[in-house]
């Protein structure tokens, strides 16, 4: 690929799309950003962050060489030799996939399609999307694939709030719907990224990020179940895994918790479930996993009401510490704290929550605020539950003024009579 056509339409400018624009901007690329989002493109032309991992500064400089053009048309796709898609992929409310967000990126870009152009979709997705949904697409238009355009996938694999990798260090898998489409798809690639890791369809592409989280997911949930059994038998779970960790092979430490949240881990296995489901298969792992998974709050609720005292929380004043879905993130996406707080408000219980990355949040049909960690508040409650393990909370106070702690991140010490695990 030339130096002059390195030109690159992203579409979605949300976790995964600002973070690949930053990376084909230093790659000396210019990047044409596509959001329908009014709101985000506003903060973007006045360098304002709406994402954890990026502050105002850095927002700023995403212009500095000239190179970067936000803004909500489609437009802009016939003037790029690249395209590619970060668009939202959720769960309908029957956790099937929901392609609605993609389809529409899709009805906007056809239109303004030229002939020799690549597209690459990034959103997680069921093996067999980009052959079955983007090539059909465009191809109704009267393009012909590996003629007039190139398809390909290639998976993000962004973890929002690691400080370890940084992304162009993650090896990009890339598998093109012909070799000509994975040769172009890794030429645009590995100008950008240290390593680029070729596989022989966008199917095994696909496959391989739901493999990554519903392996994560079928982990985390064993832990989660085995939490259940070591607080009947008195044991203190991550005691038992770090000394399970000392082994130098053979076992990878995963830590139990009050439920899996984000946009990823509980999301794609139920991809991966469906695909199953239309290949008249079973896959009861991920089933059992997910089961685990959505009973965890319900088990929060339980050690609740347990603490409290009196057996029932109706009336009570619970403190909830973290909203997000992880630490160090602005982002809720089927966070447990959501689950948790609505199953306390249909118990009765008064809430308040603090988190310095959730500003406002919805549930049960109420909004909800984050209000200041004082020592008032805590001592005024009759429950601090720590949800979220954001690094830059205190402590010393939570376990200083705390009436009574509920701690599912495992954070303070256990030596402290106020303190509880899970």
């Amino acid at each position: 690929m030339g130096e002059m056509n390195k030109k690159a339409a992203i579409v979605g400018l949300g976790y995964v799309g600002i973070p690949l624009a930053e990376l084909f901007l230093k790659g000396g690329w210019e990047v044409f950003g596509i959001d329908v989002d009014a709101g985000k493109i506003e903060s973007l032309l006045k360098h304002r962050s709406y994402l954890s991992d990026y502050t105002d500064e850095e927002i700023k400089g995403l212009f500095s060489r000239g190179l970067f053009h936000p803004g909500t048309s489609y437009e802009v796709i016939s003037k790029v030799d690249t395209v590619i898609l970060c668009i939202p992929t959720p769960l309908t409310p029957d956790h099937k996939p929901d392609l609605t967000f993609l389809k529409k990126a899709l009805a906007g870009c056809v239109p303004f399609l030229q002939k020799d152009q690549l597209m690459i979709l990034e959103s997680s997705t069921y093996p067999g999307t980009t052959e079955e949904v983007l090539c059909p697409e465009i191809g109704a238009c009267g393009f012909t694939l590996g003629k007039d355009y190139y398809a390909a996938y290639s998976p993000e694999r962004i973890d929002p709030g690691n400080k370890v990798y940084s992304l162009h260090q993650i090896p990009k898998v890339i598998g093109g719907m012909t070799e000509e489409c994975t040769r172009r798809a890794a030429e645009a690639y590995g100008s950008i990224f240290d390593s680029i890791v070729p596989v022989s369809s966008p199917r095994a592409a696909e496959m391989c990020k739901l493999v990554e989280n519903s392996q994560r997911l079928i982990n985390i949930s064993f832990m989660n179940e085995l939490l259940l059994l070591s607080s009947k038998l008195d044991l203190d779970l991550w005691e038992v895994i770090d000394a399970a960790g000392t082994k130098p092979f053979g076992f990878t430490p995963y830590y139990p918790g009050p439920g899996i949240g984000g946009h990823c881990i509980p999301v794609d296995p139920m991809y991966l479930l469906w695909k199953a489901e239309q290949s008249e298969l079973n896959l009861s792992l991920i089933k059992e996993a997910h089961r685990i998974n959505e009973a965890m709050p319900h088990y929060v609720i339980s050690k609740i009401e347990k603490l409290t005292g009196s057996g029932t929380i109706k009336g009570k004043c619970i403190f909830i510490i973290g909203a997000a879905y992880k630490k160090n993130v602005n982002d809720a996406r089927e966070s447990s704290a959501l689950k948790i707080m609505d199953l306390l408000l249909k118990k009765g219980a008064k809430i308040q929550y603090h988190d310095p990355y959730i500003p406002e949040l919805q549930v049960n049909g109420y909004t909800l605020e984050t209000i200041d960690l004082t020592e008032d508040v805590l001592s005024r409650a009759d429950l601090t539950l720590i949800h979220t393990n954001h690094s830059s909370l205190d402590y010393e106070t939570i376990a200083q003024f705390s009436n009574c702690i509920l701690d599912t991140r495992h954070v303070l010490e256990l030596a402290n009579p106020k303190v509880n695990y899970l």
